[in-house]
């Protein structure tokens, strides 16, 4: 087949939950998928396309992080394919933990994932975009919208990526590009998982006064969040299916009541979300701010 009947996308964070679901779903209705990876095996340094075992899917070696990788990536698939119809940025970390307590290196690594690397990996291949008539989309998260306590790092990394897509849809209007965001609420992945272990490693080297400080909110919130359904990974595959094959694709696809629900919440005055976002986690809700009046309020 040829690109125009087989159009091709590349997919970052493809190794599991979201990303191998969008990966099969893409090659199942008969595109030719880049999946992106960061392999951690002890493969030589740069990109490695492989068959994955699926029909129509490569296996492309590159960490987002790294501008170089992805560079290197970029030049595998022009070698490979004339253009992309799409380019999913579903690479993503959670880190969480009180702010107060968060290692540096785990701030840099926030946002090196959620925030910089989908600059990159789209620094790097939007010529093929150009060349395919294609179009961005970027994977967010409901905290972008309403900041969560615990979870400042990926709401202020998720906020960026937001505001970054909002300003690029602009600038690559001259060409048609869409960009797009998709935001799904909580689903069944390991990234949950992988996030709780990484914020008790933190906290077991932080000062163990501080720590303390934080027991009783900590307690709580985890109780809220185990009582907390996770979703099917299947409608989030479905929306970014939708977002790669439209004609027209909306500027925005929200997936899941949990994300609709948070969507509503995002309208609500600020003072009374707050209290609200408290009150559902079992927190003690901010004091009232004084209203703003004067040249402030302007």
């Amino acid at each position: 087949m040829t690109d125009d009947q087989c159009p091709a996308v590349l997919v970052t964070g493809a190794g599991g939950g979201i990303g191998s679901a969008v990966v099969r779903l893409l090659a199942e209705q008969g595109h030719r998928v880049y999946a992106g990876v960061r392999d951690d095996r002890g493969q030589p340094p740069g990109p490695v396309a492989r068959p994955s075992g699926g029909a129509g899917v490569r296996t492309v070696v590159l960490d987002v992080t790294d501008p170089d990788s992805v560079a290197e990536a970029a030049r595998l698939v022009a070698r490979e394919t004339r253009g992309l119809r799409a380019v999913v940025n579903n690479a993503g970390v959670i880190v969480q933990g009180p702010l107060e307590l968060v290692p540096a290196e785990e701030l840099h690594r926030q946002f090196a994932v959620n925030t910089f690397g989908p600059v990159y990996v789209s620094q790097a291949f939007l010529p093929l975009l150009r060349a395919g008539n294609g179009r961005l989309v970027n994977v967010s998260a409901p905290t972008a919208r309403v900041r969560m306590p615990f979870l400042a790092p990926i709401s202020a990394s998720k906020a960026a990526l937001e505001a970054l897509s909002d300003s690029l849809r602009i600038e690559l209007a001259t060409w048609r590009i869409p960009v797009v965001l998709v935001v799904p609420g909580s689903t069944a992945t390991s990234i949950f998982a992988k996030a709780d272990t990484a914020a008790r490693a933190a906290l077991a080297l932080a000062d163990p006064a501080r720590v303390a400080l934080y027991d009783g909110p900590l307690a709580a919130v985890a109780d809220a969040m185990a009582r907390q359904k996770l979703e099917s990974v299947d409608p989030v595959a479905r929306a970014i299916l939708q977002a790669v094959r439209a004609n027209r694709p909306r500027r925005r696809y929200v997936v899941g009541s949990g994300a609709r629900t948070m969507g509503l919440l995002a309208h609500l005055p600020a003072g009374l979300r707050d209290r609200l976002v408290a009150g559902a986690l079992g927190l003690r809700g901010p004091a009232p701010a004084a209203p703003v009046s004067g040249p402030a309020a302007r």
